[in-house]
């Protein structure tokens, strides 16, 4: 069943009701690939299972093709604006793979680890880009990014995250050891423009405090020949639900 929700401040967009319990949160996650479907964030249950607070509040993303199934999502990732960014950064043929609204919600909005964007989509050769907007104001005390500076030119890909073949999802190294003292916070205003490349390290912390932090992001990868999808990423269209190319 779908309800609207008007509390999106940009843009509306529909929500599924929240899964019943008994459905599989492994199958959910991959479908989402295909999909428009929301997480919860884990301080929104108490020890019983049980909501505590209004299903609004509680979301921590929507995803993870809303640049392909919400028209306004769509219009913004596949914008002329959007199309000539990525060619000034020299992709020939730029090809989003996944997006997500992120709520960052107030009091419990959970903690990011540090990782990398290609840990979880991964081309050959590394390709992905991280393309992030806020659409509130972001700032240490509401849950900021966090990078390291200049990772990004020394880290190759040093983790993957991967479906393997008992399509259980997996990870083929164990977490990198992180000094936290590398890392600065990245706080910008509403409206802002960030760009990851997907070996730079980021995160955030949880966000404590009394203000959302919205942001939608999404990202891309090169399509051109040469370019190759790993095929043991988790995240797998559904058949006839291929990626699309910018054009």
């Amino acid at each position: 069943e779908l309800t609207y929700s008007p509390f999106i401040p940009f843009p509306p967009l529909l929500l599924l009701r929240a899964p019943k319990t008994n459905v599989d949160s492994r199958q959910y996650f991959l479908d989402s690939a295909s999909n428009v479907s929301f997480f919860f964030e884990e301080g929104a249950f108490d020890d019983d299972g049980n909501l505590q607070r209004q299903k609004e509040v509680s979301i921590n993303k929507i995803g993870h093709a809303l640049h392909d199934l919400d028209p306004a999502f769509r219009k913004f990732s596949r914008s002329d604006k959007m199309k000539a960014l990525l060619d000034s950064l020299g992709y020939r043929e730029p090809t989003p793979v996944q997006s997500m609204y992120i709520f960052k919600q107030p009091k419990i909005g959970g903690e990011v680890v540090p990782h990398q964007d290609s840990t979880f989509l991964y081309t050959d050769p590394p390709s992905v880009i991280g393309i992030w907007l806020a659409l509130e104001d972001a700032t240490v005390e509401n849950g900021c990014l966090w990078g390291w500076r200049g990772s990004h030119k020394t880290k190759g890909v040093e983790r993957r995250m991967l479906l393997d073949e008992d399509e259980e999802i997996v990870f083929d190294k164990d977490p990198v050891p992180h000094n936290l003292g590398e890392y600065e916070p990245i706080e910008v205003k509403a409206g802002t423009l960030v760009i990851f490349h997907g070996q730079f390290y980021h995160m955030s912390y949880e966000n404590k405090s009394s203000k959302s932090r919205h942001a939608y992001t999404f990202h891309v990868v090169e399509g051109a020949d040469g370019f190759d999808w790993s095929p043991d990423n988790w995240l797998r269209r559904r058949e006839g639900f291929p990626f699309e190319a910018m054009t």
